[in-house]
């Protein structure tokens, strides 16, 4: 059937695999409404009311740094402590209660309640974050041993669907916010509030078919139950020895060091951004809806940036997409209206998923093959959890001077420091030292 040749071309012929994927689609509505629309300009506008506008977006950016921070220390322990045990189902559904029960408990955020906002936001945070560690452990085991291609294309369709998933739930809360009488809720306020509620049901729900139809994988070769600390122990030497292997292949770190800076700038302006607009007084339905054309540019552009390489390389067409970060960075701040933002917006959109993709795609081409899961798991957790630095410049640039418009500026740098650590990378020497045999110590 052609439904089902397509299925396979898009790595979804199974039910398992679905299920899996689903999951990108359910965690994102968090990503986009909590982090990037909604809940920055509430807590903005009526949870921070009575700050100043500048002290309150300080704050936000310092919750953030440190919900990041949290996650980026425990993340690789408790991912490793999921390798030596049959946990990772638990340990997924441990946080995605956290981070549910957080977010359906921003419903009470009223006027003035910045502590209890800023707190749910950091245990939302923690709890998305904590998810993402043990659903893409899973991945490995949907696919058989050593078939590159069907975990690229199940990777691609899980991030998709996710894109596709958030902008799905979002454009939903923006009808709910700007025609809440349509759905017969009284008001604007009882609106964006119940849009919280929306992102814990759909989170909860779609998260459904993963606990279902994918299996718990096996641990092979424990030999018998370990004391947790011996499990903590173990993983901390393992990353350890990760480590060491990775600074043996000179290019590939480069790469990673370079994505780390660049990455922290891009995912700052994730954050920063409407938080931002309504610091300076933008329209809030205008950003919300910038912010959901930016999320359905961003898979086309995706596919394009992908054809691009093909023809000049990756290497520079992620120093385009870096380019274009630091116009974005320098246009915002100049910005003063709705259609300033909405331009940056669309620019967003066009390089966030392609630079990003493409730094994955060089980081593969240079390591070696048969130790790629022990090498992405350090790609993954600066791709997840680079973000600390950022958000703390943010927040002192914004003590410092009193203006988050300096603060915004402040962020050039990362895609200039990363774009000048990229410059250095060789990958056609990269590749080379991927093929070396491995020597362990």
């Amino acid at each position: 059937m052609a439904g089902d040749g397509l299925l396979k071309r898009l790595g979804l012929d199974r039910p398992d695999l679905r299920a899996w994927a689903l999951y990108d689609w359910a965690n994102s509505a968090f990503q986009t409404t909590i982090i990037a629309a909604v809940f920055p300009i509430y807590y903005a506008e009526v949870a921070a009311r009575g700050l100043p506008p500048p002290v309150a977006t300080s704050r936000f950016m310092w919750a953030t740094a440190i919900a990041i921070l949290i996650v980026a220390i425990v993340a690789p322990i408790l991912g490793a402590v999921a390798d030596y045990r049959a946990v990772k189902k638990g340990m997924l559904a441990a946080f995605l209660v956290i981070g549910v029960a957080a977010t359906a408990a921003m419903y009470f955020i009223g006027p003035g309640d910045w502590p209890l906002a800023l707190q749910l936001f950091v245990a939302g945070n923690v709890g998305v974050a904590g998810t993402i560690v043990f659903y893409e452990s899973l991945l490995p085991h949907l696919v058989p041993p050593g078939d590159d291609a069907a975990l690229d294309r199940v990777s691609s369709a899980g991030y998709a669907i996710g894109y596709l998933g958030g902008g799905v739930l979002l454009a939903i809360n923006v009808l709910m916010i700007t025609k809440p009488s349509l759905l017969g809720i009284p008001d604007v306020g009882t609106a964006t509030r119940l849009t919280f509620v929306s992102v814990a049901i759909w989170w909860a729900v779609f998260s459904i078919p993963l606990f279902v139809r994918v299996p718990e994988p096996l641990v092979v070769g424990m030999g018998g139950p370990s004391s947790l600390a011996h499990t903590i122990r173990a993983a901390f030497a393992r990353l350890g020895t990760t480590f060491r292997e990775l600074r043996r292949y000179r290019q590939a770190f480069l790469l990673l060091l370079a994505f780390l800076i660049y990455n922290d700038g891009i995912q700052t302006m994730i954050r920063a951004a409407t938080i931002y607009g309504t610091e300076i007084g933008l329209n809030t339905t205008l950003m919300i809806a910038a912010l959901l054309l930016t999320q359905f540019i961003g898979v086309p552009c995706a596919f394009m940036f992908g054809r691009l390489a093909g023809r000049i390389g990756p290497k520079r067409a992620v120093f385009i997409g870096l380019l274009v970060y630091a116009f974005i960075t320098i246009l915002g701040y100049f910005m003063r209206t709705g259609a300033h933002f909405l331009a940056l917006a669309i620019l967003v959109g066009t390089v966030q998923g392609g630079t990003q993709a493409l730094s994955r795609s060089m980081f593969a081409s240079m390591i070696p093959r048969d130790r790629s899961s022990e090498f992405f798991a350090f790609f993954s957790v600066f791709e997840r959890y680079a973000g600390v630095l950022g958000p703390v410049l943010f927040a002192w640039m914004i003590s410092v001077s009193g203006r988050g418009r300096n603060a915004i500026l402040a962020v050039l740098a990362f895609f200039v420091i990363g774009a000048a650590i990229l410059s250095f990378v060789d990958l056609e020497a990269g590749r080379r030292e991927a093929t070396r045999p491995t020597v362990r110590t």
